[in-house]
């Protein structure tokens, strides 16, 4: 197949880097334009962009309004949970950002100093974000409303001068205090700011200062009211933007570091080539802005691009029910969105037939972007059926900042193939190894790896751990970052992501992925949601083990026997009979992390009667609870 434009990029990306990126970093403004490309004097630690000073708030905000763009929305601020909308301008929020980072540098908030930013889904924490850009400033964003331990893990390895939180979020069915949650994390840490600047919401204020305490704490209104804005800090591209620490890790939490150049360069590129979106265009990006998506797609990308980003505080269903999304996108306008494939599930589930979307204009928009989980086939099928719109997988990692592969929209858009996210993205040199190290030929599936150097905007290393980084990333196939996904290739180029290498399942020494097995179990009429566990067997070493939701208005009770066998037929007809799948159990939800994650492995560690390590990050822990005694129970 011809794909001339993505074969020009893709390969002058691998053979000519120095020429790709320099070319790319024409689109951001520089203070010091970079004296090198790509600095390769320290592998493994490649650096992109030395020599090069910018500022990243400045590209993404006083840029625009400098060309002439301040009139035009910057930000769409949606909440059907508190009932506020609200939209700001480019020239709005830059003055109320150099407002805010006039606050943080009055309490002696300086380059390199970590500010932690606990908050929901409020405009306010894109202002923090961006402020902390504007000073030079390292943020650390922690989803709102995560548990003290976790909190103070974070707070213990990025020693913040400042801490920002909202005394709230707010939950379809439940306000959740994030004072005393905050409170109880710095009680735990060793490490106190300086100062905690608190964010009033009127649906639970926090009470502040009512107790002794060696940091200091003042309300956001009061603080910003005497702040004397800032200006923008010119900082190196090779200096750290923020820290994201990953979910559910244990010990001492792993921070991903983003630089200032190389993230902006890359995530200025992907706007328009990957997603097809231009200045002035309106992207709806249903995420958080504790998980990266939020951090890349909600914040940083659109804005880099001049585009007009929505900020939703709400759900895909429940908040009210299951036509939010397209209630968004016919009053914004919307050109592209990009969730989570649970997300789509959830609508699916809730909307079948997807007759909520008939009473909304959808006309504006052009593709919708799914990543974070496996799109599996059939939800790909039903969103791609009911909106009569590309529906485009990608594929990347916290690590990366940005996809590894995806269907190039902007640059050359190609054939879709369910359950591919299409091709490697340029820049990344994705290889599949065999377990000695092989390359593997089309087809066969091994550990995804990419050659180093990554490129531009993916981690440089993990926040105060060079080791850690290398043993963690690095170790396991010399000059190869390993995702820790395995999958393959196929003959036409389009890369398969089967899952996490620890997903795979030995059954009497075959080799089987979850993700084929649970692509088998989602095509089935009844299914809105399911997870593949393998679980240990004392004699085929593991079996699989399915758990499944059914669709609104099916009975899980009545039906259940004639399910489970149809179940275990088309596993068996479409993965083999050495799948056999022996247990398939239907309940109500499956345990998630925040962002759409399935806990696939806490889940096996309860089935195999381990005390499982629930990550900070699950979204519902009674999920848990309710599957437990499942779980456990014997087959």
């Amino acid at each position: 197949m011809g794909n001339g434009a993505y074969d020009a990029a893709y390969g002058q990306s691998l053979t000519d880097p120095e020429g790709f990126w320099g070319e790319a970093a024409k689109a951001i403004d520089w203070v010091t334009p970079p004296q090198r490309v790509l600095d390769a004097d320290r592998p493994p630690f490649y650096r992109w962009f030395t020599g090069g000073t910018l500022n990243t708030c400045y590209n993404a905000l006083d840029r625009h309004v400098a060309a002439g763009r301040g009139d035009q929305a910057a930000l769409h601020y949606d909440s059907p949970v508190t009932d506020t909308k609200q939209t700001i301008t480019y020239a709005a929020l830059l003055d109320r950002v150099a407002t805010f980072a006039g606050a943080l540098a009055s309490l002696g908030v300086t380059k390199g100093d970590r500010v932690v930013i606990y908050m929901p889904m409020v405009p306010e924490a894109v202002i923090a974000m961006l402020a902390c850009a504007r000073l030079g400033a390292v943020h650390s964003v922690v989803f709102g409303g995560f548990a003290p331990a976790e909190l103070a893990a974070r707070i213990e390895d990025a020693k913040p001068t400042v801490i920002v939180a909202a005394s709230c979020g707010v939950e379809p069915t439940r306000v959740v205090e994030y004072k005393p949650l905050l409170d109880a994390a710095l009680d735990r840490s060793s490490h106190k700011p300086e100062s905690v600047i608190v964010l009033q919401r009127p649906q639970a204020r926090a009470a502040v200062g009512e107790r002794d305490t060696d940091w200091e704490e003042m309300d956001w209104d009061e603080l910003v009211s005497d702040a004397e804005p800032a200006d923008c800090v010119a900082v190196a591209a090779t200096d750290p933007l923020y820290v994201l620490y990953t979910s559910g890790t244990t010990g001492r939490p792993k921070g991903i570091v983003r630089d200032n150049g190389g993230h902006a360069v890359a995530l200025r590129w992907s706007m328009g080539n990957i997603y097809g979106i231009e200045p002035g265009d309106t992207w709806f990006t249903a995420s958080d802005v504790g998980w990266v998506v939020g951090h890349s797609y909600i914040v940083y990308a659109p804005l880099l691009a001049g585009a007009t980003s929505v900020l939703y505080e709400g759900k895909p269903v429940g908040t009210p029910d299951a036509s939010a999304f397209w209630r968004v996108i016919a009053a914004y306008g919307v050109k592209a969105m990009f969730t989570a494939p649970t997300a789509y599930r959830a609508i699916k589930r809730d909307d079948p037939d997807g007759a909520l979307m008939r009473a909304h204009d959808l006309s504006s928009l052009e593709t919708v972007f799914l990543a974070g989980e496996r799109l599996d086939p059939d939800t790909y099928a039903w969103a791609t059926e009911r909106l009569g719109v590309p529906v485009v997988d990608n594929w990347w990692q916290t690590e990366t900042g940005w996809p590894i592969a995806a269907n190039l929209r902007g640059l050359q858009p190609m054939p879709i193939k369910p359950g591919s996210p299409t091709v490697p993205t340029p820049g990344f040199d994705v290889r599949i190894l065999g377990e000695r190290g092989e390359e593997l030929p089309a087809g066969e599936e091994g550990a995804i790896c990419i050659k180093l150097p990554l490129p531009p905007g993916t981690l440089p290393t993990l926040w105060g751990d060079d080791d850690r980084y290398v043993s963690g990333y690095l170790s396991a196939f010399d000059g190869y970052y390993l995702t820790g996904d395995g999958g393959l290739v196929d003959e036409d180029g389009y890369l398969y992501v089967m899952g996490r290498t620890d997903d795979v399942l030995n059954v009497a020494g075959h080799r089987l992925s979850t993700g084929s097995i649970e692509a088998a179990l989602a095509g089935h009429p009844a299914v809105a949601e399911c997870a593949v566990i393998g679980v240990n067997d004392e004699l085929k070493g593991q079996v699989p083990r399915a758990l499944v939701v059914v669709k609104a208005g099916i009975d899980g009770a009545a039906d259940g026997e004639r399910i489970r066998a149809e179940l275990k037929q088309r596993v068996r007809d479409e993965v083999g009979a050495i799948a056999s799948l022996q247990r398939v159990d239907i309940v109500t939800a499956l345990p998630k992390t925040r962002s759409g994650k399935i806990l696939r492995k806490t889940m096996r560690e309860i089935a195999d009667g381990k005390t499982p390590n629930v990550p900070g990050t699950i979204e519902d822990a009674s999920v848990l609870e309710t599957l437990a005694p499942v779980l456990k129970a014997p087959a």
